[in-house]
């Protein structure tokens, strides 16, 4: 008998080298653009959210970040065989400010190949678990399972089957995954700011 492992989904985390600097600038331009530009809203339960067009506005820091992204997609996409691609990747950007209730439902990003956050504040998450704001992820696999027999599983390799994942916020950490992935931000619970950034790559 042989077990096989199928559908596994990738997301990719890293804590960015010599992101204190990066984040700093940053933030003070999302601030300033906070205060003199409305939010919009799209899946964001509350909070700031930027226009979609946030490399014109977000200075060198942003345009060095979209690269980061850029390159990072380009050294783990494939294609069919396996084989390294080099991709011109398209890409729309945002600014998220939330503070305390706010969050995001679920949502995926069509029309895009890879989504991102980067989190350049995390608002003290990585401190304390308590305050929430994790980035959940729905299993693509559905809820079946946890819904007929949440207290049994097919072996150690299903062990999560129905169950969502959650990634927790941290200052300076890049996220990348499958823009049809479900996800979304749990509320915040902190008194500070929790500011991210999200992009999407697309062809």
């Amino acid at each position: 008998m042989s077990l096989v492992t199928l559908f596994a989904t990738p997301i990719l985390i890293e804590d960015l080298p010599g992101a204190a600097t990066l984040s700093a600038e940053l933030a003070r331009t999302i601030g300033a653009r906070e205060q003199s530009h409305p939010g919009t809203q799209h899946s964001n339960l509350g909070g700031w959210q930027s226009d979609w067009d946030m490399d014109r506005w977000g200075g060198a820091a942003a345009i060095k970040l979209l690269a980061i992204g850029r390159n990072t997609a380009n050294r783990i996409t494939t294609d069919r065989q396996g084989r390294p691609v080099s991709i011109q990747w398209k890409a729309n950007m945002w600014a998220n400010v939330n503070r305390g209730g706010h969050g995001n439902e679920f949502h995926s990003h069509p029309g895009s190949f890879w989504s991102a956050v980067y989190y350049v504040d995390d608002g003290g998450i990585d401190a304390d678990p308590s305050l929430e704001g994790e980035l959940e992820f729905m299993d693509p696999r559905g809820p079946g399972p946890a819904m007929y027999a949440p207290q049994l599983a097919y072996g150690s390799a299903g062990l999560s089957v129905g169950a969502n994942e959650v990634v927790r916020p941290k200052s300076g950490r890049l996220v990348m995954f499958p823009s049809w992935l479900l996800h979304q931000v749990r509320p915040y619970r902190g008194t500070a700011r929790r500011i991210s950034i999200a992009f999407n790559l697309s062809l």
